[in-house]
């Protein structure tokens, strides 16, 4: 423990020594370049945002994917794919008691394996926040935030306010990288952009909780970029929980190795003939300078547009069928509890965008199950809505539900694109008598066109947090989190999820 104390420190004593330098000093390492590179131009953002650049909407905001956050994290350490990943970092590495892991008090690990194993835990019932273009933007820094904080210590401890801040420069550097590219606005078909994106956007977080200088900000997005990247083959395994933990801890220990002194390529984001950095994941790169903070203050992304929220463990895409066919259940019982018969349909028709890994007519899994547009709808169809308890063996496995399953047909209108900010879903079911009923989503509660109320996500929270803690508990983290900007230091917090 004492080495990675001591490297922290020197690590903070170097940026502060930095700030202290001789007015002309400072003037000789702030002089432009011949030409400044979107790299650059990342890095110094990085490094020179400051806690009054958050406005109240994006405090707000934040605050609200923290809290999530933390919730679905919560009862992702109840899952199979989290313990797996948990013995296997208490198993093959030494004991190093520093940062706390989800759901097992008195559980610590490194700040890098906690960043991994809490990822996991964050994405393993892919119950957490989706962003558009497509990713999960809090799983992959929040983990890594929190680690190293746990690892600062204690008379360093980040305010609340810086805490946040690096929160937000983690999620801001995944904002901007996405849309250099038009094909990152769709649902993805080559790799899973969180493991691309959360990964430099981790490496943000942690290089601006480390002070570190713009040069070296700059060098941990090129590192991150060398850690980046997992296949959408993957996607509905339990190997899918490991990208999001592997962004994480990934862009932690690129933070790390930059403060050390380790150099990358200095052009990383930028376009370059013949040589691809960051274009290597995106074919349609066309990468802009992020423009430095100032006096007038930076526009954050998430001021204009506000996160989505799943209101149950799904594919982002599941919710608009499910949306769409409990209409429907409504119109064939009622607003009362009740089932729909299989007696009752003769046949399913689901216009949805065309998306081969989220088509699964007959999931063999709880993972395929939560990627199947079949499944949601029929148990949307079946129950009325999704929930937690809808991907347990024993509710896959009902036979009204695999009736139902085996009616649905697929259409794929040329006016529904495979993207989160336009698509819909649209369920036609058709009676055994021969009547037709339809349901329709365009938005779905919770969407960032149509957020959660703040009851709404506590209630979540609530349900998700009290998996693994007592209600009291469970009601101090909501408090920590809701004063979190107004906290001298995040030891509230953290105290909460030791």
């Amino acid at each position: 423990q004492t080495p990675i104390v001591f490297f922290l420190q020197k690590s903070i004593k170097a940026g502060q020594a930095v700030r202290g330098l001789h007015k002309s000093a400072v003037g000789v390492l702030k002089r432009p370049a011949a030409e400044d590179t979107v790299t650059s131009s990342f890095g110094k953002f990085i490094s020179e945002i400051k806690p009054q650049h958050l406005s109240p909407i994006v405090l707000h905001r934040s605050k609200r994917m923290v809290l999530d956050s933390i919730g679905v994290g919560l009862i992702g350490s109840t899952t199979e794919v989290f313990e797996l990943a948990l013995q296997h970092c208490q198993h093959m590495y030494a004991p190093d008691n520093i940062s706390f892991v989800y759901g097992r008090r008195g559980t610590k690990l490194s700040p890098t394996l906690a960043s991994f194993v809490n990822g996991v835990a964050t994405h393993s019932m892919d119950f957490d926040d989706t962003w558009h273009p497509a990713t999960h933007p809090s799983g992959a820094v929040l983990p890594a935030v929190l680690a190293l904080s746990d690892m600062i210590p204690a008379h360093r401890k980040p305010s609340g306010l810086d805490f946040l801040l690096a929160f937000n420069v983690g999620v801001e550097i995944q904002g901007r990288l996405m849309r250099f590219s038009n094909e990152a606005h769709n649902i993805p078909k080559r790799f899973h952009p969180p493991s691309v994106v959360g990964t430099m956007g981790s490496a943000a977080a942690c290089a601006h909780l480390l002070s570190l200088d713009p040069s070296q900000c700059s060098h941990a997005l090129a590192i991150a970029a060398s850690l980046a990247g997992a296949p959408m083959a993957n996607a509905a395994t339990q190997s899918k929980p490991l990208h999001i933990g592997n962004a994480s801890r990934l862009g932690l220990e690129a933070a790390l190795l930059a403060s050390r002194g380790l150099e990358a390529s200095p052009l990383v984001l930028d376009a370059v003939e013949g040589v691809a950095g960051f274009s290597a994941f995106y074919e349609d790169y066309v990468p802009q300078t992020l423009e430095s903070p100032s006096d007038n203050g930076h526009v954050f992304l998430l001021e204009e547009q506000d996160m989505g929220f799943k209101r149950f463990p799904a594919h982002l895409g599941m919710h608009w069928v499910a949306d769409a066919a409990a209409s429907v259940h409504k119109l064939l019982v009622g607003v009362k509890p009740g089932k729909v018969s299989p007696s009752q349909v003769q046949d399913i028709l689901l216009r949805i965008p065309k998306s081969k890994y989220i088509n699964r007519p007959f999931p063999e899994s709880e993972h395929e199950a939560r990627h199947s547009f079949q499944f949601s709808a029929c148990c949307a169809l079946l129950d009325g809505e999704v929930t937690v308890q809808s991907f347990s063996e024993a509710a896959m496995n009902r036979p009204e539900l695999l009736a139902l399953l085996s009616r649905v047909r697929l259409e794929h209108p040329q006016d529904n694109p495979a993207n989160f900010n336009l698509m819909y879903g649209e369920v036609q079911v058709t009676l055994t008598g021969g009547d037709i009923l339809r349901g329709r989503c365009d938005t779905f509660y919770g969407h960032w066109r149509n957020p959660l109320t703040n009851e709404s996500l506590r209630k979540k929270f609530r349900y998700n947090a009290g998996a693994v803690l007592p209600s009291d508990r469970v009601e101090q983290l909501i408090e920590a989190v809701e004063d979190l900007d107004r906290q001298e230091n995040c030891r509230a917090l953290l105290s909460q999820l030791q």
